[in-house]
């Protein structure tokens, strides 16, 4: 029985009111999905303030507070394995105490705190979600880190600070959410300093996906209805889209392409889970959730709805895991990329 996500929902009725409906989410992520930029430029905002209106509460519960994915190796915890992630991009950009780095899209806080407690630099976090920015700003007070940490509600499309703000700016599994890419890489590039780099994780199709099979656009369709992405790019669209606002790009690779023994980025979805939170993201518990959730609904202990939300996220995890064993998405295409000096 979810009683943790019971009480997250609960928590949200008491703190912003109840989630919108999954129906208002799927009619405005379809009227999204069409028109010129400028219309999906618009549309996306309210594609994504649903989505994580709707989703955010499952997520914490089924993930934790670092809501990605990660490369693994064998005996690596998965908790183990998202710090290591969230650690390489630190390390990656050099960050260190005295720099400011700008962390887009940064949810609830759960990466952000990892990075400030590893490198000691000032990470500011940038959400048009409000309600998870009040969540990120509890976490940082509870851990300890208020003085190393700064939160700016404002679409990451137009962050709400000068030109050449930043010593670094960073992403994970966020950027997949713009309604283009020249868009938000152009802001990234207007945010740093002359010299200072950028590194994110995207999402991508990978040169496997054949744009002519029917079962692949229906698991890239369902990915994208179920990540609340109006459109997955190739590889070749991110780079090409780097370039073009002016960025220099050091290094792009997949990091779900490991040599050695590894632990496939999807795993934590297919598994029965050995401890509580595995159970959790595994197939056999996103089902004990849904139909814990439907009998919670009937006796109106969590909100309605909610079981509908938990039915179309596991959709996205049976395309997710489908994708992952066919290699034809990733959710780690790595970005390095400087802004010239």
């Amino acid at each position: 029985m979810p009683i943790k996500l019971s009480r997250l929902l609960k928590d949200r009725e008491r703190t912003t009111g109840p989630a919108p409906s999954v129906s208002e989410y799927e009619n405005r992520y379809r009227t999204g999905k069409g028109g010129g930029l400028e219309s999906r430029q618009r549309d996306y905002r309210k594609v994504t303030d649903l989505y994580y209106e709707l989703v955010t509460e499952f997520y914490e519960y089924g993930w934790g507070r670092s809501f990605h994915f990660a490369p693994r190796v064998p005996e690596e915890s998965f908790k183990a394995s998202l710090a290591r992630h969230e650690h390489f991009l630190a390390l990656k950009l050099g960050l260190s105490p005295g720099m400011v780095a700008a962390d887009l899209g940064c949810g609830i806080g759960g990466p952000l705190l990892e990075i400030a407690r590893f490198s000691g630099a000032r990470i500011v976090g940038v959400n048009r979600n409000g309600y998870q920015l009040d969540r990120a700003r509890r976490y940082a007070e509870e851990a300890g880190l208020a003085h190393l940490t700064e939160f700016m509600h404002c679409d990451f499309l137009h962050v709400d600070a000068p030109d050449e703000s930043f010593d670094a700016v960073y992403s994970i599994e966020s950027t997949c959410c713009a309604p283009d890419k020249p868009s938000i890489y152009g802001e990234v590039f207007r945010l740093l300093k002359p010299g200072a780099c950028f590194a994110n994780y995207e999402y991508c199709l990978t040169d496997r996906f054949d744009p002519q099979d029917p079962h692949h656009l229906k698991i890239k369709a369902d990915i994208e209805l179920g990540g609340g992405l109006l459109e997955i790019d190739y590889r070749q669209t991110v780079d090409d889209a780097l370039r073009a606002v002016g960025f220099e790009v050091l290094e792009t690779r997949d990091l779900a392409t490991q040599t050695g023994p590894s632990v496939p980025w999807y795993q934590p979805l297919t598994s029965s889970g050995v401890s509580v939170a595995g159970f959790r993201s595994s197939k056999v518990g996103r089902l004990v959730t849904t139909n814990s959730l439907r009998v919670l609904e009937r006796i109106r202990v969590v909100p309605r709805g909610a079981a509908r939300v938990a039915s179309t996220l596991d959709l996205c995890a049976a395309a997710l895991i489908e994708a992952g064993r066919l290699g034809i998405f990733t959710p780690m295409y790595f970005i390095h990329a400087r802004k010239p000096a």
